[in-house]
């Protein structure tokens, strides 16, 4: 008998029109990944009756939704609907914003070597990491919620699966990183964190959640760069607002991120040893009243 294999695995997407309801005849696109860890989960609860043989009655399952990680690296066109959805914006003229437009999907992942669908509705955006460092690629973890999952043997009836795309993962270290409007060479990762703060809401009546509450969109990150001089220590000592932008290349295309507005809220210089000595300073994204955003993604043009 087979089994499930991970280089078997695959996830496809569609854009639900209708909150939990995939489309019919979907036209599912690719979404490349490293990693998942989507899963269902259930709240329980075990009955509080007392017998005399100390024997628990009865265990009942609740309410239900899914979640997970999805992990990849970042490429051209390879994750600009994902983006979309964790920004709450659109691409206009290659450029996304932070917004308020809400989206969600059917999530389907398919392990080959047994044939079977694990199907997701309802599936929203409500987390996304971005990692760059010396070390290789730039990573995207998305942190997903859904409303329910459903298994099959057979695909939907009309389904398509049109290719994943190709193009290469994009890396830092052939981009440019500027703090505060100034190039910066002895920074050695940056880690952006965008929360959404979704959260469901069970009724009475159904073990599934409607749509959920939407949260304000709160972005943190964490700016990694060799001690040289005090300078970017001294805008968290001071409660200097700053900037910073980072640009991910392929060598061809590129993606440009852009926090506008950002406050340091802690400045740690460990030494651990004789080796160099780094510093890492977290801070907090804010609303920048000139791009009208926290954060800005600008692609090369697709």
């Amino acid at each position: 008998m087979p089994q499930a294999s991970g280089s078997r695995h695959s996830i496809g997407y569609v854009p639900e029109v209708t909150f939990g309801t995939t489309p019919a005849t979907p036209a599912f696109k690719k979404l490349r990944h490293n990693s998942s860890t989507i899963n269902l989960s259930k709240a329980s609860f075990q009955s509080a009756e007392l017998r005399a043989d100390r024997m628990i009655a009865d265990f009942r399952h609740g309410t239900r939704f899914a979640e997970g990680n999805v992990v990849g690296e970042l490429s051209r066109t390879s994750y600009d609907d994902m983006l979309e959805a964790a920004l709450g914006g659109t691409w206009t003229a290659n450029v996304l914003k932070a917004g308020t437009t809400r989206k969600s999907f059917t999530f389907e992942r398919f392990f080959a070597d047994i044939t079977q669908y694990f199907r997701y509705t309802g599936v929203s955006v409500d987390t996304l990491q971005v990692t760059m460092n010396t070390g290789g690629v730039v990573g995207l973890t998305f942190g997903y919620w859904g409303k329910n999952v459903a298994v099959s043997a057979t695909p939907i009836a009309g389904a398509t699966y049109p290719l994943a795309p190709t193009t290469a993962p994009m890396d830092a270290l052939t981009g440019v990183i500027n703090e505060g409007g100034s190039v910066i060479a002895v920074v050695t990762a940056v880690t952006l964190n965008l929360a959404n703060g979704l959260a469901p809401r069970f009724v009475i009546g159904s073990s599934e959640s409607l749509e959920p509450s939407i949260g304000r969109s709160n972005l943190t990150g964490t700016v990694d760069a060799y001690f040289e001089t005090t300078t970017l220590y001294n805008k968290f000592v001071n409660e200097t607002s700053s900037s910073l932008s980072v640009i991910a290349s392929d060598g061809v295309d590129t993606f440009t991120f852009l926090v506008p507005k950002l406050k340091y809220s802690g400045g740690d210089v460990p030494v651990s040893g004789e080796g160099p000595v780094s510093m890492s300073m977290p801070f907090q994204g804010l609303y920048d009243p000139t791009e009208q955003t926290n954060l800005k993604i600008t692609r090369t043009a697709a």
